[in-house]
């Protein structure tokens, strides 16, 4: 107990044993790491009723024995011969059990404590589809991705990482269907982490991407079970982090940002629809300021003559560049986002709604920026939120300041200089030697399949190349296209 410094969270307790009654058993576990109800009902009743038995033992291995095969009422027991062991036991949460005399424990696997139950996911929200998500237990995510696969391919590798913190991590993959070369150098890479603490998913994303510097992610993190299971589903691999609801998958292409749950639960013609328009929003939201710049202060004659003689009116009296209303309007905007994310949830929107038209109004009568400027930004950041996932939004917003800055010292051909380069940067980029963007590049016609739209579900019948093991490749059997019946008799139609 010296090591663990006598806290008062530390709880231990000595048993009376046999005719004279002398302390033989004693139980140590740290509170607030254990279930009372286990501990109470399966370990201190069970050695109170065995305590006679146990002190006519005739030897310490004898009231060992005992207590693992006849006593303690727990699945999970393992014997503990060191003290590192011993204290490793206790910090997991588990009830250690020892007897006078003997030099090996027992411990029983009591962990539990507080935690939050499975709920609705904050950030990723669907209409239709499961409404459950991760919660910060690594146990209980584990179990939401077997509720779902119920087959024995199903594999979940735990290790743990970080010298201090002793951080679970679970490896989630289907054996057969995942590609093993990846799973291979998943794990290699999360082996090689030498670090003191890892107290989020995040630790884990940037000791084990392909590569730091790009704004672009390279693995995906989500708090939706039903989205973990259909990645692992391809032949994704996901790795859990104790202490987090967010689950990475990896490896991950570039469209993979553009997918929501929701678009495998209903029509194929909605979803691709929705789909089209998120890929919209991702280049209104990367590219409409810089545009907007470009034109109005090198192209002048690509505005039709009504609309520039209306901008130039607005423009008047304004004293800055277009860059310069572009990056007051837009760190403004950032900062009425960073506001309403970190005040109180109950003030949070209210504040961030109501600064942004108070703003953006007084702004405008202030002559500071123009009408046209404001309508500009605020289209933008709303295309911003239409895309599912935070870390791919986050991209496009720092994406566009660069463009903004091409746009406003080059014009269009700074803008798509800029596009060219960015083309080049993502064609580069790999997730675990997966190229981010297959199918595109390398080109793929059979994974075209789920990309700008996605084709019905009978159709999908292969998983993504490269990606899955190429033996599992085939998903579902054929011919499942449905055929009404061509008959009030029930004949189908085979033309």
């Amino acid at each position: 107990m010296n090591e663990l410094g006598h806290g008062s969270d530390i709880v231990s307790r000595a048993f009376a044993c046999g005719a004279d009654e002398r302390p033989l058993v004693m139980m140590v576990y740290i509170e607030g790491l254990i279930d009372p109800m286990a501990v109470n009902g399966r370990i201190v009743d069970r050695i109170l009723d065995a305590s006679h038995s146990l002190g006519e033992a005739a030897s310490a291995q004898e009231r060992l024995r005992l207590l693992k095969e006849k006593v303690l009422a727990v699945a999970g027991i393992a014997e503990v011969r060191t003290g590192e062991e011993l204290l490793k036991a206790l910090l997991e949460g588990r009830t250690v059990v020892l007897a006078e005399g003997s030099q090996i424990a027992v411990c029983a696997n009591t962990s539990g404590g507080e935690h939050r139950s499975v709920e609705e996911p904050s950030s990723q929200t669907v209409i239709r589809g499961p409404k459950e998500g991760f919660t910060e237990s690594i146990r209980t995510n584990a179990s939401l991705i077997r509720r779902k696969i119920k087959s024995p391919k199903l594999r979940i590798d735990h290790k743990s990482i970080g010298t201090m913190t002793q951080t679970q991590i679970a490896v989630v993959y289907l054996k057969g269907i995942a590609n093993q070369k990846i799973v291979d150098e998943i794990h290699e890479r999360l082996d090689g982490i030498d670090t003191d603490s890892i107290l989020e998913s995040g630790y884990i994303e940037e000791f084990i991407q392909d590569r730091t510097f790009t704004p672009f992610p390279t693995l995906q993190n989500l708090e939706r079970p039903d989205a973990i299971v259909g990645g692992i589903l391809e032949g994704q691999i996901a790795i859990i982090v104790d202490g987090t609801p967010f689950v990475l998958l990896a490896p991950v292409t570039f469209n993979r940002f553009f997918q929501s749950s929701e678009d495998y639960y209903q029509r194929f013609d909605i979803a691709s629809f929705l789909r089209l328009i998120r890929y919209g929003s991702f280049l209104v939201s990367m590219l409409l300021p810089s545009l907007y710049i470009a034109i109005t202060t090198f192209h002048q004659e690509m505005i039709p003559t009504t609309l520039l003689v209306s901008l130039a009116a607005q423009r008047e009296g304004t004293p800055f560049p277009a860059i310069v209303e572009a990056f007051i309007m837009e760190i403004t905007f950032e900062v009425l986002r960073e506001a309403g994310v970190r005040m109180p949830r109950a003030m949070g929107s209210a504040i961030s709604i109501v600064g942004a038209l108070v703003l953006g109004q007084a702004a405008v009568q202030a002559g500071l920026v123009s009408a046209a400027m404001v309508i500009v930004v605020s289209f933008t950041a709303i295309a911003n939120f239409v895309i599912p996932s935070i870390n791919m939004a986050t991209a496009s917003r720092l994406i566009r300041f660069g463009m903004m800055i091409l746009g406003g010292t080059f014009g269009l051909f700074g803008v798509m200089t800029g596009l060219m380069f960015l083309l080049i940067h993502m064609v580069s980029l790999r997730s675990f030697g997966i190229p981010f963007m297959l199918p595109l590049s390398p080109l793929s016609i059979a994974n075209l399949k789920d990309v700008f739209i996605r084709l019905p579900w009978w159709a999908l019948s292969t998983r993504p190349r490269l990606i899955a093991d190429p033996k599992a490749n085939v998903r579902q059997g054929k011919n499942q296209k449905p055929a009404p019946p061509s008959s009030p008799s029930g004949e189908r139609n085979d033309e």
